[in-house]
């Protein structure tokens, strides 16, 4: 099995200096107490489609617009995620910002990303999933470029999520839930144990050289050459 690095992305020539741009606009919010879970119900239904994340937490309704950065960050370390997949074979369904809630407990939330993988072959037929009866996902992605007034992380350990991918914007961090219910940074994923998760933050760092199609398809020729190994003959 090869052990190749990254190629080296040439230096562009220089360029006349530029004003720094300014800092990018702060993702906008709104906190809403003593919310009941009816009216979270029919706010989510009247701002379905839209790109407003709504969390709830027993009776705290938070509603976040997403920025562009947000959005490309959690696009592209997804598209990372399903190309590592389905290189390696690993059957997985993707339900992207699916709104993960439970009347019970009083909670809900939309993920930047999601998917079954343990349980991929159990859900994939459903047309319909109900967190009351079903498995959670496996696997959430949360992209931090700014922080969510409420716990998150709590309502993700309310409902039973085993892993979450954090990102920062410089770094991914593996949450785990452990025994106690509360998650742990881990060093490798358990739901994807082949992750090479210090490898797909250095591409995500080439997105504005290569772009994400170029990201995309340099990161499928490491996988193929350091993970897969040479073809069979």
């Amino acid at each position: 099995m090869s052990t190749s690095t990254i190629p080296a992305i040439p230096t562009p020539p220089a360029r006349p200096s530029a004003p720094t741009p300014p800092s990018p606009t702060p993702e906008n919010r709104l906190v809403l107490y003593g919310i009941d879970w009816t009216t979270y119900d029919g706010l989510l239904k009247l701002f379905e489609g839209r790109r407003l994340r709504i969390t709830y937490d027993r009776g705290v309704l938070e509603m976040m617009t997403t920025s562009a950065r947000h959005e490309r960050f959690k696009t592209l370390l997804a598209r990372l995620f399903e190309t590592l997949t389905e290189e390696l074979n690993i059957p997985v369904l993707g339900l992207g910002a699916f709104t993960c809630r439970r009347e019970d407990l009083d909670r809900g939330l939309e993920p930047d990303e999601c998917w079954y993988i343990q349980h991929e072959s159990e859900m994939r037929a459903r047309r319909e999933i109900d967190l009351d009866e079903d498995p959670p996902p496996d696997l959430v992605i949360e992209v931090e470029v700014s922080r969510s007034v409420l716990n998150r992380l709590g309502i993700y350990a309310a409902l039973g999520v085993p892993e979450i991918w954090r990102h920062d914007g410089e770094t991914v961090h593996v949450l785990r839930l452990n025994e106690t219910n509360e998650y742990v940074p881990v060093e490798a994923s358990v739901v994807v144990p082949p992750a090479p998760l210090a490898v797909m933050v250095q591409f995500l760092a080439l997105r504005d050289q290569l772009g994400e199609t170029g990201v995309v398809r340099a990161f499928r020729a490491w996988v193929r050459e350091n993970l897969l190994g040479p073809a069979a003959p």
